[in-house]
């Protein structure tokens, strides 16, 4: 497609890119996708090329993206896994283009092959400037993404409360659940992120209420991801228990909180639930109890002193 107004419009973005000081890596490369697409004009035959248009919206170059936009792109543009120019803006935090395509009326709720939308993308990779304008712009705070989870369950798997606090202001729901029978609550609290599950509770999810398994909050804060730090899952736990968590709740395998504690080598927390009265006697379906399922020598020493 030749349109040589389109092509004196690039040559000017690209000579303004060059002129302009080099305040960001990403305008040599808006200089070159304008400069390519400027080239591309004197081709009689040329079409629109996608990638242009995609790597313009990766790398924040506004003026690029409206500019091919108005001369014969469209916002529904994709690459080969279904990503458009909004999900790739919205991926890389891109708050520029993603305003200048959000302008032109680029579709909130086109999802990609995983299934996931732009929010869902924007959540999932922590992109919390982009997850705002797109809030603010409309979009579904409760549009699953991939695996059916929620936007709210890819931030409490991020363990970003800020990011949990804006889609729970603009309608999320805390208490679906996806494929796996996960809520946010449940990410949040492997995460040991207190201040992520507090806010989650005062949203409404009951203290004590069962997830997949029969699993608890408090059961997964005791066994709280590696990644997680000692003192959160300390500090988790501490609070699960002072809102009135149920100490000696059993999941289906007959474990409680002090049994996946022992068994995941968490001293601390195991010190925690036995000052709040845990039973260090109950036995699990196998009949096993928490000391057999201890697996270091120093939570041994916590559950069997002496």
């Amino acid at each position: 497609m030749s349109n040589p107004i389109a092509a004196l419009a690039l040559v000017a973005v690209a000579a303004t890119l060059l002129a302009a000081p080099a305040a960001r890596a990403e305008d040599a490369v808006c200089r070159d996708i304008a400069a390519k697409w400027a080239a591309a004009q004197s081709d009689p035959n040329a079409r629109p090329s996608v990638p242009l248009l995609l790597a313009a919206a990766d790398n924040d170059c506004a003026a690029v993206v409206e500019t091919l936009l108005s001369s014969g792109f469209t916002t529904d543009v994709k690459d080969r896994i279904g990503n458009t120019p909004l999900i790739h803006a919205a991926r890389a935090g891109r708050l520029a283009a993603l305003q200048v395509l959000l302008a032109h009326g680029a579709d909130l709720g086109h999802r990609n092959a995983a299934g996931s939308d732009a929010l869902f993308v924007a959540v999932e990779r922590n992109q919390a400037g982009a997850a705002a304008a797109l809030l603010a712009h409309g979009a579904d705070a409760n549009a699953t993404g991939r695996s059916g989870a929620t936007p709210l369950a890819a931030a409490a798997f991020n363990g970003n409360d800020e990011v949990a606090a804006a889609l729970l202001q603009h309608g999320a729901n805390p208490a679906l659940a996806d494929r796996t029978g996960k809520t946010a609550i449940v990410y949040a609290a492997a995460r040991a992120a207190v201040p992520l599950v507090d806010r989650l509770l005062a949203a409404g999810i009951p203290l004590n209420a069962r997830y997949q398994n029969d699993l608890t909050v408090l059961m997964w804060a005791a066994g709280h991801a590696d990644g997680a730090s000692e003192a959160d899952g300390v500090a988790l736990t501490t609070d699960l228990l002072a809102r009135g968590a149920t100490v000696d709740d059993a999941d289906n395998r007959g474990r409680t909180a002090l049994m996946i504690a022992a068994e995941r080598g968490h001293a601390a927390i195991v010190r925690v639930l036995l000052a709040k009265g845990a039973d260090v006697a109950r036995h699990d379906k196998d009949g096993k109890t928490a000391v057999d399922l201890a697996t270091d020598a120093g939570v041994r020493a916590v559950l069997a002193p002496g």
